[in-house]
């Protein structure tokens, strides 16, 4: 589709020199060697542990985001944690390109609320500080004032901070975006977020990453599990 600016990423096994170190030794990466990603909306979900954020991040630098997130402009250096797994992969790009993106990942959304303040560009964010906010608040004007459409937009676990009905909300959000010829590629936990129709999910397991349907993901089974038979469960796991 002509909306479509990241249609997959090619994975250059061949070119690993230690493929018994971290990160080329996790099950999802021995027997990696392509993704193909949705024009519209494509998931990564897994247990903690399995490589889903490390996948992410690698697409995210390898697209020329910052690793700690933020806009491409954003050329901040807080922690160098990354992997070089991005090293490694050589991304499909569309034919378009986006005018707008941006990589939003949990564990370091503080550090990107503190360089918006550094730049003075809060305005951007719905005017106030992000700091100012509480952390589900930040990450929820970053989705509705700084997201404009046209873009590329790579999450990592966006549900962390957000309650179940902001969660619903991010889901409508995806949804204006989409139509507003967005691509997403999102890391999440969040059978609510995942839900969003006619998604790629991609699931990694001990196996490797596999295309699944929404009903047949664990994070759908367990918790469709817990909701209806929740005193049952919980005799099992607090009695």
């Amino acid at each position: 589709m002509k909306e479509q600016y990241l249609r997959g990423a090619r994975f250059l096994a061949d070119n690993i020199d230690c493929p018994e170190q971290y990160p080329f030794s996790l099950p999802a990466f021995r027997a990696l060697s392509a993704l193909d990603f949705h024009p519209h909306v494509t998931f990564i979900v897994g247990e903690n542990g399995t490589g889903k954020s490390t996948l992410l991040e690698a697409i995210a630098i390898a697209w020329g985001f910052n690793p700690e997130g933020g806009t491409r402009n954003f050329q901040f250096s807080t922690c160098n944690s990354h992997s070089n797994l991005h090293e490694y992969l050589r991304l499909i790009r569309g034919v378009r390109k986006p005018s707008d993106g941006f990589f939003l990942r949990a564990e370091t959304f503080y550090n990107v609320s503190t360089q918006i303040d550094d730049l003075g560009v809060a305005c951007f964010y719905g005017g106030k500080s992000l700091h100012q906010q509480s952390h589900g608040e930040a990450f929820f004007a970053a989705f509705m004032h700084k997201f404009r459409g046209n873009g590329l937009y790579i999450l990592d676990e966006p549900e962390a901070a957000l309650s179940p009905m902001r969660q619903m909300a991010i889901l409508s959000r995806i949804h204006d975006l989409v139509r507003a010829k967005s691509q997403f590629i999102i890391a999440t936990h969040s059978p609510i977020i995942m839900s969003y129709p006619n998604a790629a999910i991609l699931e990694i397991t001990a196996q490797g990453i596999a295309l699944t349907e929404y009903e047949k993901t664990e994070h759908y089974m367990i918790m469709k599990e817990f909701m209806n038979n929740y005193r049952k469960m919980l005799r099992i796991l607090v009695e």
